[in-house]
Parts: C-alpha cells; structure tokens; sequence
C-alpha cells in the first residue's frame, strides 16, 4: 500500500483528483474516492523556459493550494501518478509517494 500525497490549485482539485480515482486510487475496503485535503498558500517562481499555467516567467507567485492525500494499492500507484502529472494543469506538479507498512 501507498500514500500519494499532491499539491493542486484549488480550481482544479476535483478534476485532477477525478482523475487519480479512476485508477482505482482512494479505495478503503467498502469505500471509494477517499481522500483528506488542507487548504495552504502555494509559492513559485517559473524560471526561463518555463510555460507557467499561472504566473510569469521571472515573477514568484502565490496560489491557493490544495494538499490532497489517499491511499493507492501497490499494483495502481504507477497508473495513479502518470493520471495525476496528466489531469495537473502545472508542468511540474509537486507530489510525494510513501509506502506504507501494514500492521
């Protein structure tokens, strides 16, 4: 089992975590689309040759941020981040997978 955790703006959290579900992510025995969210602050400078979704070449930004985080069976989290990096509007989303122990 893992824990894949991702950062996503706030207006584009239901599409990408729709995304992530439909890989078979966020499943807890009898339940489906499980997920726990905070709301933060997210910040960024794109550096040249980026192609920012949001913000400028050069300029730092701060965005309104969702921290998504579900648990994925070993067999789904490969198919569950490649879902996540292609519903993410950013080119480089910051995510983190951890596995996890069973006690």
């Amino acid at each position: 089992m893992y824990k894949l955790a991702f950062f996503v703006p706030v207006a584009d959290a239901e599409t990408v975590k729709e995304a992530v579900f439909a890989t078979g992510a966020g499943r807890i025995g009898d339940y489906e689309a499980c997920c726990f969210q905070t709301r933060g602050t997210g910040q960024f400078r794109p550096l040249a040759g980026a192609d920012p979704h949001i913000g400028r070449v050069g300029e730092l930004e701060h965005v309104e941020e969702l921290k998504v985080e579900l648990v994925c069976e070993d067999g789904r989290i490969r198919d569950a981040v490649a879902a996540l990096r292609t519903a993410h509007p950013y080119e480089e989303p910051a995510y983190e997978v951890w596995r996890l122990e069973d006690l």
